[in-house]
């Protein structure tokens, strides 16, 4: 029997590891059930924390509450949303009179939009998707927080016969968007929060059950989008630096704990292998590939007939000389086993490998998430084309 172990990349803990394991043995289940997935999970471990409480911080117990808040422009709206559920919204609540395409009967359509969003109740192939995409409990509540809004109802203000496809198209994103807003700050990992066929299908059956208008960006929204998607500013940052740091210091502390103490790291992946039933197959990601990739040049392990690496930047820290196991030049062992390396070009943290390793068996893969970049690093378990490069190396 075929073992895969999962191993984990930086700034993830066991609540997200979980998440990401049932999938990943969910998918490869689906076409080999005889497969055995274990976990590696170093994080909870062997990972980053503030070991002072932030004492290092400055300002760490005064701002530690933090605030809600050329690519294609239909990404750049999700990146958005992302951050701010209601963003689409408050744009059609901008609208001039000039734009607005007003006509004297313009409260009938607002009315009517208000009430089928008020008494809308998932059914058929919608409710289906919900339960699917793992937001099916939180869909009330994201709806709520919706339609008591002031850019909800600001919005609608403006609707008119004419406007109604758009307007029903920004809410029901607004819905999708605040859903997945409210299982992360539930600390859960649905799969919608990395799958865009499957966010764009609900956001598609939730706009067609508001209003008979196909899903689609606005004209007047694609030209407010670039001119009004502003980055987080100096100021914010300074302001919540302490909820700054706990969000988002484990993400790049867990690469310079690795940096630096490494080795125990690699140790946990190796007893993780030397339990499992061979062969095996080494499936990385991130953080987790580097590590992979530093033990297998260390130690042979022949019951390790494969390494997987998603979305790695284990080929950029050999060609910059900063990888643990082996300088630049030096090539890897004749024992190394097969390495498919997945990548995405929108994963700014993810990189090619067959080009800088030439004389061993790496084979590159590119998948397309069309997720803006961070999520994109989050979001190969979620692509067909991942788990089509995946299950063809997994020996039976």
């Amino acid at each position: 029997m075929t073992t895969v172990i999962f191993v984990h990349g930086t700034g993830v803990r066991k609540r997200e590891y979980e998440e990401t394991f049932k999938t990943i043995e969910k998918k490869i289940h689906a076409q080999r059930p005889d497969v055995k997935v274990e976990r590696c999970l170093w994080g909870d471990e062997l990972g980053t924390s503030l070991r002072a409480n932030g004492a290092s911080v400055p300002r760490y117990e005064e701002t530690l509450a933090l605030d809600q808040e050329e690519e294609d422009k239909e990404i750049l709206l999700w990146k958005q949303l992302y951050r701010d559920s209601l963003y689409e919204l408050r744009l059609l609540s901008l609208k001039t009179d000039e734009e607005r395409n007003d006509n004297p009967f313009a409260e009938t359509p607002a009315d009517e939009l208000r009430e089928r969003v008020y008494s809308l109740t998932p059914e058929g192939e919608l409710e289906a998707k919900l339960a699917e995409a793992g937001i099916a409990e939180v869909f009330d509540d994201a709806r709520e927080v919706v339609i008591r809004s002031d850019a909800y109802n600001e919005a609608l203000q403006n609707v008119s016969e004419k406007s109604l496809g758009e307007y029903s198209n920004a809410i029901a994103r607004a819905i999708v968007a605040q859903a997945m807003l409210i299982c992360e700050q539930q600390e859960r990992y649905p799969p919608i929060l990395t799958n865009t066929e499957s966010r764009d299908k609900i956001a598609e059956l939730l706009s067609l059950a508001l209003a008979d208008a196909e899903l689609g960006l606005g004209g007047w929204v694609l030209g407010k989008i670039a001119e009004l998607a502003l980055p987080i500013g100096t100021n914010y940052v300074e302001g919540k630096r302490g909820a700054v740091t706990n969000k988002f210091s484990p993400m790049p502390c867990d690469i310079l704990l690795y940096q630096a103490r490494g080795e125990k790291i690699r140790d946990f992946i190796r007893q993780t292998i030397e339990q499992a039933e061979p062969p095996v197959v080494l499936l990385a990601h991130s953080l987790g590939g580097i590590a992979c990739v530093d033990l297998l040049v260390e130690q042979h392990f022949p019951q390790v007939v494969h390494l997987v690496t998603v979305g790695s930047q284990a080929p950029f820290m050999y060609e910059i000389n900063a990888l643990c196991s082996l300088e630049f030049g030096q090539p890897l062992p004749g024992n190394f086993p097969e390495w498919l390396n997945i990548y995405d070009l929108r994963d700014f943290l993810s990189y090619k490998a067959s080009k800088i390793f030439p004389k061993v068996k790496v084979k590159d893969e590119e998948v397309i998430s069309k997720q803006p970049f961070p999520r994109s690093h989050s979001a190969y378990w979620e692509n067909d084309r991942t788990w089509e490069c995946i299950m063809e190396i997994i020996p039976r």
